[in-house]
């Protein structure tokens, strides 16, 4: 009966030691891999699926490609993508989930509430990740994380430059204040705006959907930076477009793309639209021109946008930084660990690597993990001249 016993403790004892190293990461989720395994988490579903859409699409993209070429040194690659709806309350079991599916390097996430829950549980595993379109200042703050997107704080310094040079002596400003991104770009376009530029500001929360207050605000402004994204800008401007100046310009951020694809007659919508972009949608030539070509092939026009643009230049990246490694004398294995890739990747971007792709030539990244490439101003439609 004693020996039974024992047996049955020591059976126990041996069980919790399981669980106890499954809760603490013992598990190798890698070691069974056959191919490189990507991962991302993203709104797939919900009012921003346009651009978890566009990430996967272009991210696939990508990767059909690199495995139509051989792979890496005849390893392919897979493509994990989960669905976030945008919410970041679901990151960490999208981010459980991809370890369990053998997730090895990541693209993280696609926008930047869900990225900054992201950026905490990869950095508990040393899990690298380069974000095609998270923006938050925060989210590269570990040294696992990356962005080729431009940071926020970025953008709302670029877009002040932007103001600063186009000679104007009053501009508009409508954000939403308890929001990570728009919040986030706003304070550094402030602070970077030439002192002597006044402003008039018009602030908004939640998921308001009457402007009418803010719209008053702003009805003398004939430039308004709008630092938001594309499903609150779309209701502002449908509710704006008789009442402020029908030559007025909204400038925004990378969030207005997908903005074209809300209205069936965008030139409903008197007045200028544009954006800080690093991804010409509308490019006749080079790489952006290539990939329009193939998305829009692929997959249509909806949703192409300057997202996916990123990710699969994202893709790419990582494929070239993993090659140059592999070259240089690294063994990366199918079944390498995340967070042994993630030093070697680390040591990549960090050691001078760049990167020349759809959203800019010779991109580099700084050893905070924000890129630096041009951005440019890209103007999604002009004034209506006939107005």
């Amino acid at each position: 009966m004693k020996t039974i016993l024992r047996k049955a403790v020591a059976a126990v004892m041996a069980l919790s030691m399981l669980l106890v190293l499954s809760a603490c990461g013992g598990a190798n989720y890698t070691a069974k891999n056959t191919e490189y395994v990507i991962g991302f988490s993203g709104p797939l579903t919900g009012p921003a699926a346009v651009y978890g859409t566009a990430v996967k699409n272009s991210a696939q993209m990508a990767v059909d490609e690199i495995n139509a070429n051989g792979g890496l040194n005849g390893v392919k690659f897979k493509l994990v993508a989960k669905d976030d709806t945008h919410d970041a309350t679901k990151v960490a079991a999208n981010y459980s989930s991809m370890l369990e599916e053998g997730m090895q390097v990541s693209l993280g996430t696609v926008t930047t509430a869900p990225g900054l829950e992201f950026t905490k549980l990869s950095a508990e595993d040393n899990v690298f990740f380069l974000t095609p379109s998270a923006s938050g200042d925060d989210i590269p703050k570990n040294d696992n994380g990356y962005q080729m997107c431009f940071a926020d704080g970025n953008q709302g310094a670029v877009a002040a430059d932007y103001v600063n040079s186009i000679g104007i002596k009053k501009i508009g400003i409508f954000y939403k204040s308890d929001d990570a991104y728009s919040n986030g770009i706003f304070k550094q376009f402030k602070s970077k705006l030439d002192k002597s530029i006044e402003t008039v500001e018009a602030v908004f929360t939640g998921d308001a959907k009457d402007f009418s207050t803010q719209i008053s605000t702003l009805k003398d402004c004939t430039f308004i930076f709008m630092p938001i994204y594309y499903e609150p800008a779309t209701v502002f401007m449908t509710q704006a477009k008789d009442i402020i100046a029908k030559d007025a310009v909204y400038y925004g951020c990378d969030g207005f793309d997908g903005l074209a694809g809300q209205f069936e007659d965008f030139s409903v919508i008197p007045q200028e639209v544009s954006m800080l972009s690093h991804f010409d949608s509308n490019a006749t030539e080079g790489a952006a021109a290539e990939f329009i070509k193939k998305y829009t092939e692929k997959f249509g026009a909806d949703t192409l946008n300057q997202f996916g643009a990123s990710a699969y230049d994202c893709v790419y990246a990582i494929y070239n930084a993993m090659k140059g490694a592999m070259d240089a004398g690294k063994e990366i294995d199918k079944t390498i660990s995340a967070s042994d890739l993630c030093d070697i990747l680390k040591a990549e971007f960090n050691g001078g690597f760049t990167y020349s792709g759809v959203t800019g030539s010779n991109i580099k990244w700084q050893d905070n993990g924000y890129v630096t490439k041009t951005a440019i101003k890209y103007t999604l439609k002009t004034a209506n001249s006939a107005q």
